[in-house]
């Protein structure tokens, strides 16, 4: 296989809908500290702030391998409800949240769009990309369940004491 058709094996998007029963601004102010996220979601294994808005992720889902990366605040605007940040490491692109009050005829609470567009940098894993990835993108989406039910429950908690 040319390193061309290898490559586009090695790029993937991901997008993640999750509507959650919380106002909006209280979804915002969780997702927006990704250094509590290890607390609430346990495919995030570890979260190290670094210099100015970036940070040092370890993240294992479903699969016996960890991914290393490190994020960087590229876009912060709680009035508009996105986040979005450069993904650098194992796996390099961008990482965007958009959060915002569930529309239609009844509907309270919100919906926080996920979306990822990241190629994959490691030497072991652009190595697996034909045959594991499907497996891949099983283990992404599994990621995101458990991450949608944990927030769900945190946010359903009562306010933690300051």
């Amino acid at each position: 296989m040319d390193r061309s058709r290898l490559d586009r094996w090695n790029r993937y998007r991901f997008r993640s809908v999750w509507d959650l029963d919380a106002p909006p601004a209280r979804v915002y102010s969780v997702l927006e500290r990704t250094g509590d996220y290890p607390r609430w979601w346990p495919q995030v294994r570890a979260v190290e702030q670094l210099e100015g808005h970036s940070g040092a992720l370890l993240i294992r889902s479903v699969l016996p391998y960890e991914i290393r990366m490190t994020a960087t605040e590229l876009l912060r605007d709680p009035g508009r409800g996105l986040l979005e940040a450069a993904l650098h490491g194992d796996v390099e692109g961008w990482a965007r949240w958009t959060v915002r009050a569930r529309r239609g005829a009844g509907e309270r609470g919100t919906r926080a769009l996920y979306e990822q567009e990241v190629e994959v940098r490691s030497p072991l894993l652009r190595r697996l990309a034909v045959p594991v990835r499907p497996a891949f993108r099983l283990n992404h989406t599994l990621m995101m369940r458990a991450g949608r039910h944990a927030l769900e429950a945190r946010l359903a908690a009562p306010p933690e004491a300051v």
